[in-house]
């Protein structure tokens, strides 16, 4: 294994593991989490089974809409949807509940702000998107409806779904609904790897002036 790519699998093992244990301190914090976590919570509540193993379901079942719209996954889509959920429970057993409600706007801006950071650490990686996140440019690809509108159809639908199973809706839902984006997008430039191809890339375009000079 290349220095480069090993540096790109930690990230992605990294910044997965950042993100479900993120989503577990926006659950303990008690204030709202984001609308994929409402449908998350409300499928345990309904089910009987734990959020991690909820979580995993929920991600394979959108990974299965990808087949209609012709997304290819990879290894981070994968491993996203077997590493989240665990991740997540790991935050749920060893984080507490915090009574006081600064300690509790504290937790869930720290888990908002992480999982955006986590966001940028797998996505940067650039090996495939979250079986979300896929879904989202599959739809745009396949219909041509801007990422705004789809973003909000998929996430307005599935934020009332989880309601109606019961999933938790409060302050922290709007937050997440309106920040982790702009979070998001200073976080990807950040942590973005170029793959193998992007610095052959830019190592021929350098050298192209001099040749071209040369001949």
């Amino acid at each position: 294994m290349t220095l480069l790519r090993a540096w790109r699998v930690s990230q992605l093992l990294i910044g997965l593991f950042l993100y479900g244990f993120s989503l577990a301190m926006m659950i303990r914090a008690t204030l709202g989490v984001s609308p994929w976590d409402v449908l998350g919570q409300g499928s345990a509540l309904q089910t009987g089974l734990p959020f991690g193993v909820m979580t995993n379901i929920i991600g394979l079942i959108v990974l299965l809409l990808w087949i209609p719209l012709r997304q290819k996954p990879g290894i981070g889509t994968v491993l996203n949807v077997l590493l989240v959920g665990p991740s997540a429970e790991v935050g749920l057993a060893v984080l507490g509940e915090p009574e006081a409600l600064w300690a509790r706007i504290l937790l869930f801006t720290g888990g908002l702000v992480l999982l955006a950071v986590a966001s940028g650490l797998y996505i940067g990686a650039q090996y495939g998107p979250g079986p979300r996140d896929g879904l989202m440019t599959g739809v745009h690809r396949r219909f041509g409806w801007p990422i705004w509108l789809v973003r909000t159809l998929i996430e307005g639908t599935v934020l009332l779904l989880g309601w109606l199973l019961g999933g938790p809706v409060g302050l922290g839902t709007v937050a997440v609904v309106l920040l982790i984006g702009p979070l998001v997008h200073l976080a990807l430039p950040i942590f973005r790897i170029p793959t193998r191809q992007e610095l052959e890339n830019a190592r021929l375009e350098q050298e192209a002036p001099a040749y071209v000079q040369g001949s």
